[in-house]
């Protein structure tokens, strides 16, 4: 008998017929003798909703508040996973994060997990039961329900499988497993059978949308074996088929993973170019820039600085679209007047795409494209460039086939 969590996405909740279907599917796993663990996120579309209800009332509604609304989702889908378990004859209960708890610092709709009390959950598996825990929050040291970022259900599935030693986490989705690219984009992607935790994280963190970023750094810090799998195979798959299908996300001397180095293509339009005009070239002048904007918890990505002229140099660097509009005003406020910079520019229209393994025929490609490069960085096993948005699909396609990813074997 092993310990299982299960993961699955707002897209397999979408409904009371696919949460139906969730539960046969737990079902089948539980009476194959397993403890099962899972951590469903909200009804597809519900926090964009919720969240849009606030916005209707506020242009800058409180963060705490926004946690309150946003953590209700979750809570939806808890409850009637647990009770179409319940129909299947199984004893299910389910538990809202701060119920467990799930411990977290105080970073209203960022928060970070910093501790899982997993003896509650513990007693409920020991007792025949099925948990069913919320997703994507938590709650902080003065009793505030707190929410993880989007994507934050991923983090709080692998944690709690962490906290548990579990087996292994499965994480149910809309897609089979990880492509060496999107496959809406370029029908040629190929499924990966394995990927190692390395390759993983640098995929997420590039933006591949397969699994949140946080999680994989949970999954290699705690060594939680992670599978990728889709929720939409039918529920009575044969188990052992099903233990071994979509895309295991492993370690390096696993003896499972593949040979070969994987390399994949991975992008995002979700990001913004903010560019520090006329700039001192002196020495803490990143921090004096990035500091303020990391004090606003904005993740920055790409940065680039500029070769110096007269004493003066600019500054560029990515930050999430969503968090552009905050950036440039903290920058133009704060920034600017401190340093004597001459003016803070923003475009909010580019995109990224990284190779991940060897990146030798890159720049080749989007040369012969005709596709200009903004910004570059790289890293020991990945390559990112900045580009015109517009250019994105373009550019995914002629790389994937450039690398021969479409030929390569699974």
């Amino acid at each position: 008998m092993a310990l299982i969590v299960h993961k699955y996405g707002g897209t397999s909740m979408g409904s009371t017929e696919r949460i139906r279907n969730v539960a046969k599917r737990v079902a089948k796993w539980v009476r194959a003798g397993h403890q099962i663990v899972v951590v469903p996120s909200a009804m597809s579309g519900e926090t964009n909703r919720l969240l849009g209800l606030a916005k209707e009332l506020s242009d800058s509604p409180s963060p705490r508040e926004l946690d309150m609304i946003a953590s209700t989702g979750e809570q939806v889908s808890v409850g009637l996973l647990a009770i179409a378990l319940q129909a299947e004859g199984l004893d299910a209960v389910s538990y809202a994060g701060w119920q467990v708890p799930v411990r977290t610092d105080s970073s209203f709709t960022k928060a970070r997990i910093e501790s899982i009390d997993d003896a509650r959950v513990r007693a409920d598996l020991n007792a025949g039961r099925v948990v069913i825990i919320t997703g994507f929050q938590g709650v902080d040291p003065n009793g505030n329900i707190t929410t993880l970022g989007r994507g934050g259900s991923d983090t709080s599935a692998v944690a709690i499988a962490a906290a548990m030693k579990a087996d292994e986490c499965l994480i149910y989705t809309d897609v089979d497993g990880v492509y060496t690219t999107d496959p809406r984009v370029v029908p040629e992607a190929r499924r990966l059978k394995s990927v190692s935790f390395e390759e993983m994280l640098e995929m997420a963190s590039l933006g591949s949308k397969v699994l949140q970023i946080r999680s994989v750094e949970f999954a290699g810090k705690y060594r939680v074996p992670l599978r990728v799998l889709s929720s939409f195979t039918p529920w009575d798959i044969d188990l052992a088929e099903e233990a071994k299908s979509g895309t295991l996300i492993s370690f390096e001397e696993d003896e499972k993973m593949e040979q070969a180095v994987v390399s994949g293509i991975a992008f995002t339009r979700d990001e913004a170019k903010i560019t520090v005009v006329g700039v001192p070239d002196t020495p803490g002048i990143a921090y004096q820039i990035l500091g303020k904007v990391a004090d606003a918890n904005i993740d920055v990505d790409v940065i680039i600085q500029n070769v110096s002229h007269d004493g003066k140099t600019d500054f560029s660097f990515t930050v999430p679209r969503g968090d552009h509009t905050r950036a440039m005003e903290i920058l133009k406020t704060q920034v600017v007047p401190a340093l004597g910079a001459r003016e803070v520019v923003g475009d909010a229209k580019i995109a990224k795409v990284s190779i991940v393994g060897i990146a030798s025929t890159m720049f080749k490609t989007l040369s012969d494209e005709g596709i200009n490069i903004q910004m570059i960085t790289t890293s020991e096993i990945k390559t990112s460039v900045v580009i015109d948005e517009k250019y994105l699909e373009l550019a995914v396609r002629a790389l994937h086939k450039a690398f021969g990813l479409d030929e390569a074997k699974a």
